[in-house]
């Protein structure tokens, strides 16, 4: 039981910040949740696609195997499921929205993988797999939400903004499994500085997704 909560709990004080950050009119939860679900269910398709690809000998190289199987794939199905589950929805009405939904659905994969890792490799990582794996999911989805919410409200190009809710996020996560992979023992001294510009873009993103949407109110 404590393993379980160990897992779970980084997922749930991170969700529940990103929807209390929302200054005006807090969001309904049907559709947040419905975004966690996708994103727990999303995890046994990816691992399946991750381990064939590696039985078969693709992507052997660190960066390919950062690029193409933890970076484009897991980043792609969050982006496609939140553009055509959460885009369209009715309660994503204001720029901040997107934040809220790209956080749900990457901490939903985000504690499935929690889960697996603290079971296998016991309680003692929880903190450090709080502190880096589960809060990137999170930054991930921040920006990427932060970009589908500036593609459906803003006056900007809304396909480069598409495109960019997607690149952004994948060119991070790859950036973050490389360092890993790199600095191997040392990895520590590569993430740490990534995860302070991480989380000051995240912040950053949520301030002006804020902004706008108190802007418009305004208007």
């Amino acid at each position: 039981m404590a393993l379980l909560t160990a897992a779970i709990a980084p997922a749930v004080a991170i969700m529940t910040f990103i929807y209390l950050s929302k200054r005006i009119e807090l969001e309904p939860l049907p559709l947040i949740i419905r975004m966690f679900v996708i994103g727990v269910i999303m995890v046994f398709p990816i691992m399946f696609i991750q381990y064939a690809f590696e039985s078969e000998g693709f992507f052997q190289s660190p960066f390919l195997k950062s690029v193409f199987l933890a970076g484009l794939l897991e980043e792609f199905f969050k982006w496609f499921f939140l553009l055509f589950v959460a885009f369209r929805h009715s309660d994503f009405d204001h720029h901040y929205d997107g934040i809220i939904y790209g956080v749900a659905i990457s901490l939903g994969f985000a504690t499935v993988e929690n889960i697996i890792y603290l079971f296998a490799n016991g309680i003692e990582i929880a903190l450090m797999r709080a502190v880096f794996p589960v809060s990137s999911h999170a930054l991930f989805g921040i920006i990427m939400g932060f970009y589908l919410g500036k593609a459906k409200f803003s006056n900007s190009n809304s396909t480069l903004c598409l495109f960019f809710a997607l690149l952004i996020p994948v060119s991070l996560h790859s950036f973050y499994d490389f360092i890993i992979t790199v600095f191997d023992q040392k990895w520590i001294y590569g993430i740490l500085p990534f995860m302070l510009i991480l989380w000051m873009i995240g912040i950053r993103k949520i301030r002006v997704a804020n902004k706008h949407h108190e802007k418009l109110l305004k208007s």
